[in-house]
């Protein structure tokens, strides 16, 4: 078993106007909150001893897991499968705007959650595999350790579900706020 600490990337601006990250390449980096709740996780971190800290390589993960890792003395470890969901042509839209131009498509993510994707992009079911598959690489590695992951949203959720027995349909339900902790346990 592995102990896990899950954090989510700390906030972004796009967080902050309700733009959709996914994995878009030009999504900003941590804003001067962001940094700010990075760092406040050290205070809830210091009394365990880390193995090691796994990060998405998509810029808000990688700063968040920076922050975190250089004062506990950790070296992150980038890991691809962590990352957010592919939000295809919604990438960099605004809510409001996805919400005009895609109603049909968020009905159906409103009826299907776990199946349903944005045009061009992935949807949570097409995700799972490769979320877990990280994660079980990481406990495999780390059998009997705590580790850090750093990821998104949407990726942070298919853990706890897949940790914790909740059905996937309910993924949305359990997307962590930004840079909060959250512990499962991986066997």
């Amino acid at each position: 078993m592995t102990d896990i600490r899950l954090v989510r990337h700390g906030q972004t601006d796009w967080n902050l106007t309700g733009r959709w990250q996914g994995q878009a390449p030009d999504a900003p980096g941590l804003n001067d909150m962001g940094r700010v709740q990075a760092l406040a996780l050290l205070n809830q971190l210091k009394d365990i001893n880390f193995s090691a800290i796994y990060s998405s390589d998509l810029l808000r993960a990688r700063q968040t897991a920076e922050l975190i890792a250089g004062p506990m003395g950790l070296t992150v470890t980038l890991e691809t499968r962590l990352r957010e969901i592919n939000l295809g042509v919604w990438e960099g839209m605004l809510s409001s705007e996805v919400e005009t131009q895609y109603p049909q498509e968020l009905a159906e993510r409103a009826r299907d959650p776990y199946h349903a994707r944005a045009p061009q992009g992935e949807s949570p079911s097409d995700m799972t595999e490769r979320v877990v598959a990280a994660v079980n690489d990481i406990a495999k590695e780390h059998a009997d350790e705590s580790v850090i992951i750093v990821s998104h949203g949407v990726s942070l959720a298919i853990i706890i579900c897949h940790a914790q027995g909740f059905p996937l349909d309910e993924v949305y339900e359990h997307v962590p706020e930004n840079a909060k902790l959250y512990r499962v346990e991986w066997k």
